[in-house]
């Protein structure tokens, strides 16, 4: 059972703050919640103590006889600000220790994730900015706020992300145990696909695939839980709420994923591909819905979609690391590894990650396993774990061949 301490900022998103504590606190985390004396003009006292099961103040005088403004932030494994006002992160960048939060902050030698909410001109101010920077350059984890309706008819970034993905974010960096303590991909900007495209047949036909995106998010959230200054998710017909902290552009087919990939790579220091793209479209789509009692032909023609993967390694910049997926089933042409090293030798990425798919295999589940396939020919096996994990040991190899 990990500690987490959730501080609570004085702001009007400290209401969502307690789905966050709800997430923790269902998924077996001891939860100690540390508000501003602002923020319990939002929610108070009784409400935080009752669902964290543990006592809350605010200042430093109380509990006066634990040094409870050592001991939290000394014992904690994680600590999560949620919202982070402005003002907080001034605070927390001048070093202020003037209530129990921000001594808090002083004291904890954890991963400490910070997940702002202002409006628009506060955070886009640049005061916020060089502060946003000083905090990553300490090794704290600050995730961009999401760009939506803010307080009254204002809308723009500033919002603060879903709860549930900032939780999940806060789940992330715990499952890396002691090694989140060092933001291993701190300045690093990411760019990860996910999802699956959608080939239309007519406007209400498509060929397509399973894919949920499930994975591609995880490797997102993973990256922004080890300290990437940006990321960015390209996704396919994804379902999922948007990760907390990254920038996602829907698209739909595989023509529109590539030109977006193409758009983003260029900036990018890692890309990782684990999008399910069709190798096909249909050469000739109707542009109405084909009747059954139409004069329809019995065979579809299909032309082949550019391979983004090529492009990627023919159009590499020096010192970018690619990461491709490789989704096999095996059949009559070789087994699931021997297919995937066929396709490592014509696309030789740094890394390639090797899913066997396929009667409740990684599609539209929550675990996955992989063998990863390195340049030179190294091999490394991922057993079924969450695909939360195989995010954490695919960034885990990322970083050791960047090294």
């Amino acid at each position: 059972m990990s500690r987490v301490v959730l501080g609570v900022a004085g702001g009007i998103a400290a209401y969502k703050a307690v789905e966050v504590l709800r997430r923790f606190t269902e998924s077996g985390h001891e939860v100690r919640v540390v508000p501003t004396a602002a923020a319990l003009r939002f929610v108070g006292e009784t409400t935080w103590a009752a669902l964290s099961g543990n006592p809350v103040t605010t200042g430093v005088w109380e509990d006066a006889d634990e040094v409870a403004h050592v001991r939290i932030g000394r014992t904690a494994d994680l600590v999560l600000v949620a919202p982070a006002t402005a003002d907080l992160l001034a605070r927390a960048v001048a070093g202020r220790a003037d209530d129990l939060l921000t001594g808090t902050l002083l004291t904890a030698t954890c991963p400490v994730v910070f997940a702002p909410a202002m409006h628009t001109e506060m955070w886009l101010h640049p005061a916020t900015q060089a502060n946003v920077a000083t905090l990553r350059s300490r090794g704290a984890i600050v995730l961009d706020p999401a760009v939506g309706r803010l307080t009254g008819a204002d809308s723009g970034p500033g919002r603060l992300p879903e709860p549930a993905e900032i939780a999940a974010l806060g789940m992330s960096v715990l499952a890396r145990g002691a090694a989140a303590v060092r933001p291993d991909l701190a300045g690093r900007h990411v760019l990860v696909t996910a999802g699956g495209t959608r080939e239309y047949v007519d406007p209400v036909r498509f060929l397509g695939n399973a894919s949920s995106g499930r994975q591609g998010y995880a490797l997102a959230r993973a990256a922004l839980a080890r300290g990437a200054a940006s990321v960015t998710v390209v996704a396919a017909n994804v379902a999922l709420p948007e990760v907390a902290g990254a920038r996602t552009i829907g698209v739909v087919s595989a023509a529109e994923l590539r030109a977006r990939v193409h758009e983003v790579a260029p900036s990018a220091d890692i890309v990782v591909m684990a999008a399910a793209v069709a190798d096909f479209r249909p050469a000739d789509p109707a542009t109405h819905k084909i009747k059954k009692d139409s004069a329809a032909p019995d065979t579809l023609a299909l032309t082949r979609n550019p391979d983004v993967l090529s492009e990627l390694l023919a159009n590499r910049r020096p010192g970018q690391l690619l990461v491709g997926f490789a989704a096999e089933t095996g059949g009559p042409d070789g087994g699931v590894l021997e297919l995937a090293r066929a396709k490592h030798a014509r696309k030789p990425v740094d890394l390639l990650v090797v899913n066997q798919v396929g009667n409740g295999r990684g599609f539209e589940v929550a675990d996955n396993a992989a063998v990863v396939l390195s340049l030179g020919g190294g091999e490394t096996t991922i057993d079924r774990m969450s695909k939360d994990l195989v995010a954490h040991r695919i960034l885990d190899l990322v970083v050791e061949h960047g090294d």
